[in-house]
């Protein structure tokens, strides 16, 4: 059984001997940097009172007065990131830059103790702390280093949240007897997976954390214990995540064909402790949480000064991230990808030249009904009633079907067959309503070997360009994207989680920065995600533009530095290259809490 965490910061750890002071204070007369100087001088103090020491570290209780669960706690995380991209975003261009900081901790009250519209509670700030503001720490450390403690802080409290968010799924759901009897150990497995592990791993990880912080409140790293861990222990989260595509299927099954499961699940949802929060919520906990940490240590990277050792310890916590994370991507959409085309296999009927469908190289791009041209543009043709017949399209990555669906529905004859690399498109400009939302569509060798031409018409201006830029995608958007270096790009950020609901969309997260790459006038946009690169469509209406021309120019510099991170540049000369370049473009802004 995994010890609860709220037990962890009971236990003092820092009751020092003389000869330890002694030793210390020696190893403290050397010159330092101003942080340094301002953690040794706090350590002093902190030791001439052994007694004072044990009551700071039981004042601390960081885990026991986490107030929310981590599905809260995201939420209002990321509202505030978006509200200080507000109040920057808002300010007076005649404001010197030199003065802004969005940060928690540097900006005035009312501004730091943002919170969710709906919530009275906020989140635990570093500088918040009685130990902290007891210290003198905050008239003594420069801004950066309040960021930056902030930004370090917030990684402890926010495990810390999650870890809690465990707690009840292990405790309230995967050992609560009831449900237990109303499943099968089959379906146990299924539901709950290695959630076990996953605890053990959050477990040690967040007593490392708590361990650093109880040294000493004036925190000196923390992506040095991400990177250890990550290399270590966080390896469970690929199991598990890759797992949640059955875990969510056989849940869906379960819920509907076992009466006593749903009854017991309904029960154990409207328990006070889970705060109206869903069985499934508990269940993505892991896959959220990872990705979360990753941009997490992106923030802390940020902020770090180049060439520092922190900055070299966020480089290697983000590189083994990284890599995590994109191991449960990939396992992901290769189990996803691979059902998915032995599905639309089964419904394709080949009248001629029969074309394989399932490869492990192969995947959806997009597929949907567009009405196709039946005729030549004749007067007699164009008041016909079947001036379009309707067509349905398959395309792969490296592959187009054009079908034709059967009677009952459930069938596509299909009709032609051409590599992606050999289509292309022509945008027709509008002709009146008749023609409106058409373009033609090119095989430049079909199956047959010879080229064909389509006029389709699809079902409103923003399908019609969705449609083109998946056909073609080397086909320029209207927008640049982060690659170019170019400030006036515009860019929004998400302030309304969204999820994917065709594979040429883009699930995107509250306070995700996209730079903007196109956009039609019937409310769809599509974007390109600042960290990680990630290209999709969404509606308009859950993003708002960035106005600022010097917070994109920030966001697109905080942008490169982490892609030069990824690839091993760091704080390099690139990186200065790189930075030089942005900064020519546009005024040098202050840091702000990013994605």
């Amino acid at each position: 059984m995994v010890r609860p965490a709220a037990d962890m910061l009971y236990t003092t750890r820092m009751l020092w001997t003389r000869e330890e002071e002694e030793v210390r204070g020696k190893a403290m007369s050397s010159q330092q940097s101003s942080p340094d100087r301002a953690l040794q001088d706090y350590n002093l103090r902190l030791l001439s009172n052994g007694e004072r020491s044990q009551t700071i570290c039981h004042s601390l209780n960081i885990i026991k007065n986490i107030a929310f669960l981590y599905q809260e706690y995201r939420d209002t995380s990321k509202q505030q990131e978006i509200e200080q991209r507000r109040q920057r975003d808002n300010l007076s261009p005649g404001v010197a830059a030199e003065t802004v900081v969005a940060e928690p901790g540097v900006v005035s009250p009312p501004a730091l103790q943002l919170q969710l519209r709906n919530s009275a509670r906020s989140l635990s700030l570093w500088q918040n702390l009685e130990v902290v503001q007891a210290s003198g720490l905050l008239t003594q450390l420069p801004q950066k280093e309040i960021i930056m403690q902030e930004a370090m802080f917030e990684l402890v409290t926010s495990e810390a949240s999650y870890y809690k968010s465990l707690e009840i799924l292990e405790t309230h759901f995967l050992r609560n007897p009831v449900l237990i009897n109303t499943l099968s150990q089959s379906d146990m497995h299924f539901l709950f997976s290695n959630i076990e592990e996953v605890m053990k791993a959050s477990e040690r990880f967040l007593m490392d954390l708590e361990h650093r912080i109880e040294k000493s409140i004036l925190i000196s790293d923390v992506c040095d214990i991400v990177y250890n861990h990550a290399v270590e222990h966080f390896s469970v989260f690929i199991k598990y995540v890759i797992n949640q595509v059955y875990q969510e299927k056989n849940y869906r099954r379960i819920l509907e064909g076992n009466q006593a499961f749903r009854e017991a699940m309904a029960s154990l949802e409207n328990h006070p402790c889970v705060r109206g929060l869903s069985f499934t919520s508990f269940l993505i906990l892991p896959f959220q949480r990872i990705t979360r940490l990753k941009l997490l240590v992106q923030n802390i990277l940020k902020k770090a000064e180049e060439n520092s050792e922190r900055e070299a310890n966020a480089i290697k916590a983000h590189q083994q991230l990284e890599q995590i994370v994109k191991e449960c991507n990939e396992g992901v959409r290769k189990m996803s990808r691979t059902e998915e085309l032995i599905r639309i296999e089964k419904t394709l009927e080949f009248k001629s030249k029969s074309v394989p469908i399932i490869s492990h190289s192969r995947w959806l791009l997009k597929k949907g009904e567009l009405q196709l041209m039946a005729g030549p543009k004749s007067t007699r043709t164009m008041r016909s009633r079947k001036l379009y017949q309707p067509v349905y399209l398959f395309l792969f990555n490296n592959l187009l079907l054009v079908t034709k669906r059967s009677s009952s529905g459930d069938k596509f004859q299909v009709l032609d067959s051409c590599s992606r690399a050999m289509l292309r498109t022509e945008d027709l400009e509008d002709q009146g309503q008749l023609l409106a939302s058409v373009f033609n569509l090119k095989l430049l060798e079909n199956q047959e070997d010879r080229p064909v031409n389509f006029m389709l018409k699809s079902a409103s201006m923003s399908d019609k360009l969705r449609w083109i830029c998946a056909l073609t995608p080397n086909r320029r958007t209207r927008f640049m994207s982060t690659s170019t270096h170019q400030p006036d790009t515009p860019q929004v950020q998400c302030i309304q989680s969204y999820s994917s609901q065709e594979p040429d969309e883009l699930s995107i997260e509250m306070a995700d920065v996209l730079n903007l790459l196109e956009r039609t006038d019937d409310g769809w946009m599509m974007g390109e995600r600042l960290h990680d690169g990630e290209r999709g469509w969404f509606p308009s209406r859950v993003v708002e533009e960035i106005q600022s021309k010097e917070i994109r120019a920030q966001n697109l510099r905080e942008a490169f530095r982490i892609q030069l991170a990824q690839e091993g540049g760091g704080g390099s000369q690139t990186g200065a290259r790189v930075g030089v370049r942005a900064a020519r473009r546009t005024p040098k802004v202050s840091s702000f809490s990013g994605p």
